[in-house]
């Protein structure tokens, strides 16, 4: 099986998921510092965990003439940073609506407060990708 850590970007932390099969977990949430900073520990991670691919959220806007809006744009600028220091492959997910499944995941299954919302939001991510490999 391979390995997935996925990455929900924002502007103040960043949500990580992690599967070895076909589920996703969340994982952890990264406190964004300087771009570099931020860089260096999803290498960290990368190294920890094996992963053999990175899978991105990317915050697609609902204008369907510009449908990479300022932050889809952002999240593309950090992907091709992250390419030219990881040594995997980068893919990229539509992540509409992943926080709002995420919350209501953490709703019914009890977990809300105990589970970083980022962190579960990444999981959704990773979940999707999986689903549609």
């Amino acid at each position: 099986m391979t390995r997935i850590l996925a990455l929900d970007w924002g502007d103040k932390r960043v949500g990580v998921a992690f599967s070895e099969g076909f589920f996703a977990s969340p994982h952890s949430v990264i406190r964004r510092g300087s771009n570099l900073e931020t860089y260096a520990k999803i290498e960290a991670l990368v190294a920890e965990t094996g992963a053999e691919l990175l899978v991105m959220g990317l915050p697609l806007s609902f204008n369907p003439d510009e449908p990479l809006g300022f932050q889809a744009k952002r999240v593309l600028k950090h992907r091709d940073a992250l390419a030219e220091r990881l040594a995997i492959p980068i893919e990229m997910v539509d992540e509409t609506y992943t926080t709002v499944d995420a919350e209501a995941y953490l709703r019914q299954a009890g977990k809300k407060g105990k589970i970083p919302i980022d962190a579960a939001a990444a999981a959704v991510i990773l979940q999707h990708y999986l689903d549609e490999g």
